[in-house]
């Protein structure tokens, strides 16, 4: 028995499409769970003390990235927070407020897939000048 010739073409293209198929909902996973720990938040709160460091990072994706340093009593060796800012307002609000006692706002989003999105689990959405 020969074996037709037009059967193995319509096994390739349907091993082909099935690929292709794939590959799409893989994506769309992909997409769907990115979307989801990025607009699901695991905890949120407010942190404050005095921001140190604060610097666009980045190759491809730029984001803000900083670090807080929160003294609970004066001469005690400072806690370290370090954050993220996706949004510029926000982060030419923390730029004009450098050097003064500040709060922020913050959610954390955890299982984020990529550092394209912050280097940290902790974005920050607001800040304020604490008095």
């Amino acid at each position: 028995m020969a074996s037709n010739p037009s059967a193995g073409a319509r096994r390739a293209k349907n091993w082909l499409a099935w690929f292709i198929g794939f590959i799409i909902v893989l994506v769309a996973l992909l997409a769907g769970y990115t979307w989801l720990v990025l607009n699901w938040s695991y905890s949120a709160g407010e942190r404050a003390g005095y921001v140190q460091k604060f610097s666009q990072k980045g190759w491809l994706c730029k984001t803000w990235e900083g670090e807080m340093a929160i003294v609970a009593i004066p001469g005690s060796l400072p806690e370290i927070f370090k954050f993220t800012v996706r949004d510029n307002k926000v982060a030419a609000a923390i730029n004009a407020d450098m050097g003064k006692r500040v709060s922020i706002a913050y959610e954390q989003h955890v299982g984020i897939p990529s550092t394209c999105f912050g280097e940290t689990a902790y974005y920050v959405s607001k800040i304020h000048v604490v008095e």
